[in-house]
């Protein structure tokens, strides 16, 4: 699942996680759900829409569930569910099974966005035969909505109209935000894992049963298959292909430093960045860098993979539209959840940056190779031309004067509101609005109102 909007002047969710909300919010139902009317909705989305950290077994909250009686049976109040369909299904059919309560609405981006990843998952392990059931428990705000989303699901649900059981899970599991995706042992009586939400998006099917064994194990194959990691082991495939359609072997690629590129068409980030970095990988071509870059493709159908290819100078992973498609396992392995995003490698083989995007549109082509050392060389440069840039100004994009913040005094991640792209650091900043703008963005439109140092 990959998100490709963007926030507009503010920081970057994607470069600064928000956190989690210092206090509990009432619980699921507690505007007036189902909403009756704009107001409702309103409040009902802002009471769902906050962040949790995952938590495994050992929260204190997940133990007072427990206690409470987390059993399947009593945590769910009725004697079936329904089917996508609209058929019962029976509660003894979920009995032995690992069970995962998914707390999602329609409405909700990110809730859209994780539902084809778990029904992967769940479909790769009813497909071995794991016992494995997740029973969907609505937020959304009205039935059609909800028949909607449902059939998008390969899983049971609660019904729509039983409030009172959506509530009473909602209660028990303390859930404060969506998506969440609460897993219970097939006794139904311990909580497994609180959120495995983003299990699923690390890991995809392997995580289950979501234990924190489980957990575990996979963190620790994590670590040494990067620590092992070359470039020609990243890739599942001998070659990929060059605008021509001709093969260029992997082993080609090796010691050089090489962009994963992952993007899509229709994505209008992507077009943007996409456009940027041919410019730098030309300039970097000229100057004889050991520089490639590889299209990781995330298109959903072949179409769009290559009218994307066709704004690309550089070579493209041959297009594979199935859950386990080469650009998928690599989106996993290096927990892509944005487009566009720029990973590079260097000519070890191992991880350089997964913030080549960042760096890129921050320094250009002066980044190369991406490595620590380049970027501390930069930063050290950035610092010493902020001295150069006026300490306010006026720019034509906004309408109160900006005042320049480094890293130390109010700076850090930031979407630029002129150029929508990211920043780091050093911007020119209006505090009361949330408006930023890169250093040189402020310069190219500034509209003669600057304040103190002379350009």
């Amino acid at each position: 699942p990959l998100d490709s909007t963007r926030s507009h002047c503010c920081r970057s969710e994607s470069t600064k996680p928000p956190q989690a909300a210092p206090h509990h919010l009432p619980s699921l139902c507690c505007c007036s759900y189902p909403a009756r009317g704009a107001v409702d909705q309103a409040a009902h989305r802002k009471c769902l829409v906050t962040t949790r950290t995952p938590n495994i077994v050992g929260d204190p909250g997940m133990e007072e569930a427990q206690e409470s009686g987390g059993g399947i049976r009593s945590a769910l109040p009725l004697g079936s569910l329904i089917s996508p369909s609209g058929n019962e299904v029976e509660l003894p059919e979920l009995e032995g099974k690992t069970i995962g309560l998914y707390f999602a609405a329609n409405w909700y981006p990110k809730c859209e966005a994780f539902t084809p990843a778990l029904a992967a998952a769940y479909r790769q392990l009813r497909g071995r035969g794991a016992g494995f059931e997740v029973v969907f428990v609505s937020c959304d705000e009205d039935r059609p909505s909800f028949e909607r989303f449902h059939r998008a699901m390969p899983w049971p649900a609660v019904p729509f109209g039983d409030i009172p059981c959506k509530k009473s899970l909602s209660d028990m599991f303390q859930v404060e935000g969506i998506p969440r995706l609460v897993v219970l042992a097939p006794d139904g009586a311990e909580v497994v894992c609180s959120d495995a939400v983003e299990l699923v998006h690390r890991y995809g099917d392997p995580a289950f049963p979501f234990t924190p064994a489980r957990v575990a194990e996979l963190e620790a194959a994590e670590r040494s298959k990067f620590a092992s990691q070359t470039l020609d082991k990243l890739f599942s495939v001998s070659h990929v292909k060059n605008g021509g359609d001709q093969q260029v072997p992997i082993a080609s690629l090796v010691g050089k430093t090489v962009g994963l590129y992952f993007s899509a068409d229709g994505c209008e980030p992507c077009v943007k960045f996409t456009e940027r970095l041919a410019a730098i990988y030309g300039n970097l071509k000229r100057r004889s860098a050991e520089f490639e870059v590889v299209y990781i493709p995330m298109d959903k159908e072949e179409g769009g993979y290559e009218r994307s290819r066709g704004d690309m100078p550089w070579p493209a992973l041959p297009y594979d539209g199935g859950e386990g498609a080469p650009s998928r396992e690599l989106a996993r392995y290096f927990d892509v959840r944005e487009i566009p995003t720029l990973v590079v490698i260097g000519p070890d083989g191992k991880t350089v940056t997964r913030e080549g995007r960042n760096l890129v549109n921050l320094y250009f082509d002066m980044a190369f190779p991406f490595t620590e050392e380049q970027v501390r060389r930069l930063q050290e440069l950035e610092d010493e031309r902020a001295k150069g840039y006026s300490p306010s100004l006026r720019h034509a994009g906004h309408r109160h004067e900006l005042s320049v913040v480094s890293e130390k005094s109010g700076g850090g991640p930031y979407v630029c509101c002129e150029c929508d792209e990211q920043g780091f650091g050093w911007a020119y900043q209006c505090i009361a609005c949330g408006y930023e703008i890169h250093l040189r963005c402020g310069r190219d439109g500034e509209d003669g109102g600057a304040v103190g140092a002379e350009q």
